[in-house]
């Protein structure tokens, strides 16, 4: 396997893992309120997505921008919630009261997301020198699983709205819910949360 494969593969699995599920819940949110029909509107929310979170990944690999991994990692959550939470004000599933909001927003949490891929990435690129070229085979690599993703859910979401015939809109709350209490325990466990929490009471 060639250096790019390696890092192509090392992008899908990362963000196709079930154990670092968060990512895969931030994916399922976006496209809680599509069906398979509205695969194109799907496209270009997870285009806004994949924008979001290329530009943090590169800037934050390359060392251009600095942060603190806990605050991302507490923030990543956030964002799952706030999507989740988002899907409740839409009266019809893949009708979006405003949809370039929901382009914006789901751009401007890329960018959240991004700086949480980086640090995976960068603990295997170590002191390598030359990083462009596996910065791009993973962030493709992060893009391909993303479609599998969506993918599954839409295929799913068709599923049990036209065959099993149940309700669009219930489909999009039971989902959005599902994902929005999944979110709500990250947050509530994550350790910075928890500092914060400790140190108010006292």
């Amino acid at each position: 396997m060639s250096e790019f494969q390696a890092y192509l593969q090392l992008g899908f699995d990362h963000i196709t893992d079930p154990n670092g599920y968060d990512h895969i819940l931030f994916v399922i949110a976006l496209c809680a309120v599509y069906a398979f029909r509205e695969w194109k509107k799907v496209l270009v929310l997870v285009t806004a997505f994949t924008l979001g979170h290329s530009v943090t990944l590169a800037l934050s690999t390359l060392k251009i921008i600095s942060y603190s991994s806990a605050f991302i990692e507490f923030l990543i959550p956030i964002t799952i919630f706030i999507t989740a939470l988002a899907n409740f004000s839409e009266k019809n599933a893949g009708e979006a009261k405003s949809p370039k909001l929901r382009y914006v927003l789901a751009a401007c949490f890329g960018l959240i997301h991004g700086m949480g891929f980086s640090n995976y990435l960068r603990s295997l690129l170590g002191d390598q020198e030359s990083i462009v070229m596996p910065l791009f085979a993973f962030n493709l690599g992060l893009e391909l699983g993303q479609l599998v993703i969506v993918a599954i859910a839409l295929a799913i979401a068709s599923f049990f709205v036209e065959i099993i015939k149940v309700k669009r809109l219930t489909w999009n709350h039971l989902i959005s819910g599902i994902v929005a209490g999944m979110a709500l325990s990250l947050i509530l466990n994550n350790e910075l949360f928890r500092t914060f929490v400790g140190l108010s009471v006292e």
